[in-house]
């Protein structure tokens, strides 16, 4: 064969091969017509001299999905009945053998994940769940510290953030508010509503002796519930704060509410008077114990929440791709990170106040 030629044909000119033993799911067909439908057509489908197809059954099925009215073809006429058999057979078996190196796709993902693409991340082919999966495993093998990373301690910055203040970080919106004031969520979200919200409110425990131990960090008194609250009035807190977070979100959204053992029970004392159902609570382990008497704390409380009766949307799909999920989190703790791994966040008035994600 000296050269390749690629010609255009009707879709329903084309048949599929009864004895192809190539299956493809409605899913898979969905994905490769996303992928043409946002890239183009740029895999012919391989045929032979009758137009019986060799390879590209999924291909055509997306093209007939999308009523596409010709489709590129290259025709092996130069191929025997016998050789298209086997050709078809080890198309198919060895783009499967194929691996990824993972370091690499990690990073490929990554790079596509912080543009502002005009497609979805999925329509590359992975689900949400397997890019995850790699991003998470990229992280844990990487355990160098990147110097840019290095935050300055509190102290050391000057503060400029006053109330009232909306601040633009790249794609965020970050508002310094009071999170018991409805108003607040109106200025930060417009007409938006969130779809999942995660919150870390004071737990009505004084930060000294509780937060701040007997090492070199330290950190400033919340201005609300840092232990000056009795029960009723802490759950009163709680009640407002998730009331307005829930107003501010979609109906089914997921809200994941921090909270420490001493104070759980006010916490789904609230979330039962603002939320539809408690999905769970999850237990974040940490690895090193903070502050405690009797026991040195070394969890949190984490309650799941579903705000309205809307079907929530499952990102976490477990058993799917291998994906798996449980209600233990063993993560990194703040007094584990090593310099220039620390996040910090800085509250404004009552809580850790919701950012937004803008277009």
């Amino acid at each position: 064969m000296d050269s390749i030629r690629i010609n255009f044909v009707p879709t329903e000119s084309l048949a599929a091969d009864p004895s192809n033993a190539r299956t493809h799911s409605k899913k898979q067909i969905g994905q490769i017509a996303r992928s043409i439908e946002k890239f183009g057509f740029n895999n012919p489908i391989l045929i032979d001299l009758s137009g019986k197809v060799v390879a590209g059954h999924g291909r055509l099925l997306a093209a007939q999905q999308l009523r596409i009215e010709n489709v590129p073809t290259i025709r092996l006429d130069h191929l025997n009945p016998h050789q298209l058999k086997a050709y078809a057979l080890a198309d198919n078996r060895i783009a499967e053998l194929a691996g990824w190196d993972r370091e690499i796709l990690a990073v490929e993902l990554q790079g596509l994940l912080e543009l502002d693409l005009d497609f979805e991340i999925t329509d590359v082919g992975f689900e949400m769940a397997e890019i995850d999966l790699i991003l998470d495993e990229a992280r844990v093998n990487n355990d160098t510290p990147d110097t840019d990373d290095v935050i300055p301690e509190p102290d050391e910055i000057p503060g400029v953030a006053r109330m009232g203040d909306l601040w633009r970080l790249g794609e965020h919106l970050l508002f310094c508010g009071d999170a018991l004031d409805s108003d607040s969520y109106r200025i930060l979200m417009g007409e938006e509503r969130a779809q999942l919200v995660f919150t870390d409110p004071p737990y009505n425990v004084p930060v000294k002796g509780h937060v701040s131990g007997l090492g070199r960090t330290r950190h400033r008194e919340f201005i609300q519930a840092s232990g000056e609250m009795s029960r009723s009035e802490f759950s009163q807190f709680l009640h407002t704060a998730g009331r307005n977070m829930r107003a501010a979100s979609v109906d089914g959204s997921i809200h994941f509410i921090c909270m420490d053992w001493r104070h759980i029970s006010e916490l789904i004392e609230a979330g039962r008077s603002v939320y539809s159902e408690l999905k769970n609570i999850c237990v974040w382990v940490k690895p090193n114990g903070g502050m405690g008497s009797l026991y040195r704390s070394r969890h949190e409380m984490v309650a799941v929440f579903k705000a309205g009766e809307a079907q929530h949307q499952n990102n976490v799909q477990l058993g799917v791709l291998g994906r798996y999920r449980t209600n233990v989190w063993e993560y990194e703790g703040m007094n584990s990170f090593q310099t220039g791994w620390a996040i910090r966040s800085v509250v404004a008035s009552s809580m850790i106040m919701p950012a937004r994600v803008v277009n």
